[in-house]
């Protein structure tokens, strides 16, 4: 799923709106990013065929564990890189939209650098030195 930015969006619209309602619909979706429900059905035709959701017979939207895998990783960074930002000076606008592009691109092993400092997990390697 590397490099699908679309599809991680997608993905975690649909975790942050199963949070919020009680079942989620492609038109859910659409509402939420502004989106054409022509573009939103084609994009959960899409993930459905990667077996990242489920569609019920009623029309709701469901992760499957692959998909919620994505979802949360996705949401993490986002959650943590817009935090971050925002905690150096960046305005919530910017940090937010740049949150949004660096969480696609920035590879597992620079996020976790980045997400042990912020935690000050990092610290002890800081205090000696290296």
């Amino acid at each position: 799923m590397a490099g699908n930015e679309s599809a991680e969006n997608y993905l975690e619209t649909i975790l942050i709106l199963s949070r919020k309602l009680s079942a989620v619909r492609s038109v859910d979706v659409a509402n939420e990013l502004d989106f054409k429900k022509s573009s939103v059905s084609v994009a959960m035709k899409n993930l459905r065929e990667k077996g990242h959701i489920l569609v019920d017979q009623y029309g709701f939207i469901i992760l499957t564990p692959s998909g919620r895998e994505i979802a949360e990783m996705i949401y993490e960074r986002h959650q943590l890189l817009s935090s971050w930002l925002m905690h150096l000076g960046v305005s919530g606008e910017t940090a937010v939209e740049d949150a949004c592009r660096i969480e696609h691109v920035i590879s597992k092993e620079s996020f976790q650098a980045i997400k042990n400092h912020v935690n000050g997990s990092d610290q002890a390697v800081s205090d000696t030195g290296r």
